[in-house]
């Protein structure tokens, strides 16, 4: 079965490949590709440098990184009221750059965008981590925020923290983790982000056209490839199913999941 070509995998592939727009640009292009069609992405840079020049407004001509972290946090998280979305952490809508500005809220990397975009305004620039399970800020290596909890401070032992609660304790903090990334890198991690939530909401083809963005920026990656390989499978589609389960045991035979992927291959060629 031939895989169908999807206009809008390969209209977001060639905004992320353009170097001509900028992080906002490409997140909101994001969410208007996948559910927003009618977005206006210059509505939503106009509000963002609302929020920004109203924080500029407000600071005195200290330079102070310390003085301007702080009213960069008391503006965007006390006045303007913006936080990290605890109690509906996995809906779609988190994703989205122009819900969470809309509706204040959202994921850590979605908050975490903003928060570096607006501290532009202000001469701050901040550069977003690629912290494992929770994407940080940082100013230097001995600054380190969380935009999901308010811009606070975290030391080594808070970062330990995230890790023990998003792995149970069974990965060990390392210098790496506080790595910056590039835009190629947060695109792909937010198609993997929505994937996960659209999984957990049943929404299975959005789920795969997630991957299939994710896939379309770094082709190899093992853990799309398997999730494709799944969501192929029960949107019944299983000849691709079978070619992408088969291509993620090739490039990873000794997974941790090698039992579960082998058993549904089996009942795909059973079924058939």
């Amino acid at each position: 079965m031939q895989e169908k070509f999807d206009p809008l995998v390969a209209e977001w592939l060639s905004f992320v490949k353009n170097p001509n727009f900028n992080l906002v640009e490409k997140c909101l292009k994001f969410a208007q590709i996948i559910e927003y069609p009618d977005l206006d992405i210059e509505k939503y840079i106009q509000k963002i440098t609302i929020i920004g020049k109203s924080l500029k407004e407000s600071i005195s001509d200290v330079k102070n990184p310390t003085y301007l972290i702080s009213m960069l946090n008391e503006h965007l998280f006390e006045n303007l009221g913006y936080s990290g979305d605890d109690e509906d952490y996995y809906n779609p809508k988190n994703n989205f750059l122009n819900k969470v500005i809309d509706e204040k809220s959202g994921l850590p990397i979605t908050i975490s965008i903003l928060y570096v975009e607006i501290a532009k305004f202000i001469g701050l620039e901040l550069k977003i981590i690629g912290f494992p399970s929770h994407i940080l800020v940082k100013y230097n290596e001995e600054m380190i925020l969380d935009p999901f909890n308010d811009g606070i401070l975290l030391d080594i032992d808070d970062l330990q923290d995230i890790l023990d609660e998003n792995f149970d304790g069974g990965l060990e903090f390392k210098p790496e983790f506080l790595d910056t990334v590039n835009h190629e890198q947060i695109l792909i991690r937010m198609a993997r982000n929505l994937k996960n939530s659209y999984i957990q909401s049943f929404v299975y083809d959005k789920a795969l056209r997630c991957t299939n963005m994710a896939l379309s920026v770094e082709p190899n990656a093992a853990e799309d490839i398997r999730d494709k390989g799944i969501l192929e499978e029960r949107l019944l589609n299983s000849n691709i199913a079978l070619e992408y389960l088969n291509k993620y045991l090739e490039i990873n035979p000794n997974a941790e999941d090698v039992d579960f992927i082998l058993e549904l291959i089996r009942s795909i060629k059973t079924k058939n």
